[in-house]
């Protein structure tokens, strides 16, 4: 009868959680499941007030518990109890997580307004270009004629100096003078600083 009730006799007490740890940093692995039997109820009950969600609660727990069997050696009695110790890492676990969450969601959402986005608006980019447009078209026609068929042909056309020249039947240094005295025109009509 192994359900037996003993009268008198005093049940053994749990063993000292800070032992327990003691042992655990050593290696010893009946210890780390004595120190998991004393901590499992008070870890999931910390991460579930942070997380407020059952599956991730448990996840958390286990991770606290790896921790716990990794970082034994760190424990130090002398800054508090080995419960403490062991729900601190608790809290610390369950708060990254939240964060973790929270940063992730802040990504995704991010990334769906990327997505949303265009590149560039298409509309304001012709009408700029349209507009750019009109703006040196009214400067060119307010360049005197021999200005503005130079500037035309050097530039839009893309002719050499010489050709230019050759095409209007100037000298060459009159057709740099007009050009020269063209473009400054252009730039300050523009509103283009030199």
């Amino acid at each position: 009868m192994s359900d037996a009730v003993r009268i008198g006799t005093r049940a053994t007490p749990p063993p000292d959680l800070q032992e327990l740890i003691a042992r655990v940093a050593r290696g010893d692995e009946g210890a780390f499941a004595g120190v998991y039997d004393a901590v499992i109820g008070p870890v999931l009950g910390v991460v579930r007030a942070v997380l407020r969600d059952h599956a991730q609660s448990e996840e958390v727990a286990q991770e606290v518990l790896v921790e716990v069997w990794r970082t034994a050696p760190r424990y130090r009695q002398d800054r508090g109890s080995a419960m403490n110790w062991v729900l601190t890492l608790a809290h610390r676990r369950a708060v990254d997580r939240v964060r973790s969450v929270e940063a992730s969601t802040a990504r995704e959402k991010k990334a769906a307004l990327l997505e949303q986005m265009p590149e560039f608006d298409d509309v304001s980019e012709q009408v700029e270009s349209r507009l750019e447009r009109e703006q040196v078209k009214r400067c060119l026609r307010a360049l005197t004629e021999i200005q503005r068929q130079s500037v035309t042909l050097a530039y839009y056309q893309g002719l050499t100096y010489r050709q230019v020249a050759e095409l209007l039947s100037l000298p060459l240094g009159t057709v740099k003078t007009r050009l020269r005295d063209g473009l400054i025109r252009l730039r300050d009509c523009l509103g283009v600083s030199a």
